[in-house]
């Protein structure tokens, strides 16, 4: 049996998603290195992005994209976008305005949900209107525990 065309056909998808989707884990050490090559979209509303947001995020909702996305970023900048979690489509409904804009994009594969269960930085805004620390401790579920203030990686 010949397993050639299933095995182009599945390089050929994984290819394709890896062009479009990136994980949690990525975005965290693309903003650390301080030039993460994109601007990072939180697109939900405004009471899901005071409850807690992803440090370093921008805050735009899809109906904004269309006027702001233009107005606010030069031809040939790159997003990465997110909505709460992967049972949600929202930042792949993003990804396709901001695609249809003519940008490159890219969707945070899990969403907020999995970034606060991670233990990466969160910020929320108080009742003053002030952005806090709402970062969250590590769900064992999603990854390695932190030892001894280091955090462990899944190595992906």
């Amino acid at each position: 049996m010949d397993l050639a065309p299933e095995i182009a056909a599945a390089r050929d998808h994984f290819a394709r998603r890896l062009a479009v989707e990136t994980d949690c884990s990525d975005v965290h050490a693309a903003l650390e290195s301080g030039e993460p090559g994109f601007v990072l979209i939180d697109t939900r509303n405004q009471e899901a992005w005071d409850q807690g947001h992803v440090r370093g995020a921008i805050h735009m909702p899809k109906p904004d994209m269309p006027a702001r996305i233009p107005a606010e970023f030069a031809p040939g900048t790159a997003f990465v976008v997110y909505c709460w979690g992967p049972g949600c489509n929202g930042a792949t409904r993003a990804g396709l305005i901001i695609s249809e804009l003519g940008y490159a994009v890219k969707e945070m594969i899990g969403g907020f949900e999995y970034w606060a269960r991670e233990g990466l930085p969160v910020d929320a805004v108080d009742a003053t209107g002030a952005e806090v620390d709402a970062t969250r401790d590590v769900d064992p579920l999603t990854g390695p525990l932190p030892k001894a203030g280091v955090r462990i990686s899944c190595a992906c």
